[in-house]
């Protein structure tokens, strides 16, 4: 697609495991209500109509690189746009979030899914918004693109929004076993699709967020989870008709499954705020790339304690094999000059 040469490829360097000048750094989120030109688009938009006109997702993703020195943007959208691809309706309500108001009941309700969704027709739009961004960019640096996870999918569309239990969702896991393996393979499959795409679009980077890794256990994970996330990655590796691009799997609350994600061959394993780094690399070995892991709530506090608190993390992951950034996405109530502070105290280590 003749895209402008990149001029800055640290966090690919960082990807690959070679030498980098500095730890490169960008935050999960970083496109989003935090920020006030994204809140006065927000304004005149609806949410999913900004994911849906790509002129608008284009705008709201090149806002942070023009406020911060990052080495990375992340196409702006939603993990929900594969279940309204599916065919169920979401909503993103005001002081809410995201809600389907006819969530998945019981199995026989998996028969109304559209199971043989076109993606390049259905999401189409997340592609055209990845090719206008890289060209926009004009190479300052790389783009991301990104998924849910099915188990995190799946939860959405059975608790029919967030939920402080999961209860739902983890039901169909001991009621309906094979049902919930069949949910989760509809998903796989689509999400293989829906990253290849995005990388045949532009994307020069892919991060599946398994956000909800942390309602599971380690037999849980290993049923329900793990086999999916490594299908993932396998296969959008070996379908990729351009060169492979790094991979970041990042399970929030999946302390118990980093050995085992470190056998899933993704490039990279995103660590919430609860790890460890020095823990986490002991785990990993030395030939996985690690991301994170600074804790959200940490940028309510002074500049000065969040660089102190950035130094402290940097000098645990060190500088080989790491990406800085948050351990989960940045609070839409956090001053935006709180994560300057933060990205200019990795610069300085």
């Amino acid at each position: 697609m003749n895209f402008p040469t990149l001029k800055n490829d640290r966090i690919l360097r960082a990807a690959r495991g070679e030498e980098v000048d500095r730890v490169p750094v960008w935050i999960m989120r970083q496109a989003g209500r935090y920020l006030p030109e994204f809140r006065e688009l927000r304004s005149r938009y609806d949410f999913f109509t900004i994911c849906r006109t790509p002129e608008l997702a284009c705008e709201v993703t090149l806002q942070p690189i023009q406020r911060y020195d990052l080495d990375a943007s992340i196409i702006f959208s939603d993990i929900l746009v594969i279940v309204q691809a599916l065919g169920m309706i979401v909503e993103m309500q005001p002081s809410v979030g995201p809600v389907i108001p006819d969530p998945l009941k019981e199995p026989i309700d998996l028969d109304r899914l559209n199971q043989s969704v076109d993606v390049k027709q259905e999401l189409g739009y997340v592609f055209e918004a990845i090719t206008l961004t890289r060209h926009r960019l004009n190479g300052q640096v790389p783009l991301i693109g990104f998924s849910g996870a099915p188990w995190t999918l799946m939860c959405y569309m059975i608790e029919g929004g967030g939920s402080k239990t999961m209860s739902k969702a983890k039901k169909w896991l001991y009621k309906y076993p094979e049902e919930s393996k069949r949910l989760l393979q509809i998903l796989t499959d689509i999400i293989v699709k829906y990253l290849i795409e995005q990388v045949n679009a532009g994307a020069q980077m892919l991060q599946v967020f398994e956000s909800n890794a942390e309602y599971l256990n380690s037999e849980l994970f290993d049923r329900f989870s793990g086999p999916y996330l490594s299908s993932i990655c396998s296969r959008v590796k070996s379908e990729l008709k351009v060169n492979s691009v790094p991979m970041i799997v990042f399970a929030k609350g999946g302390h118990y499954a980093i050995k085992q994600l470190s056998t899933f061959d993704y490039d990279i394993i995103g660590l919430d705020w609860t790890i460890d780094p020095i823990e986490a690399r002991n785990i990993v070995g030395n030939n996985i790339t690690l991301q994170g892991n600074l804790d959200p709530c940490s940028l309510y506090g002074p500049p000065e304690q969040i660089k102190k608190m950035v130094k402290n993390m940097l000098s645990k992951f060190t500088k080989h094999r790491y990406i800085a950034n948050l351990g989960h996405g940045i609070y839409p109530d956090v001053d935006p000059e709180h994560l300057r502070a933060m990205i200019d105290a990795v610069h300085e280590c």
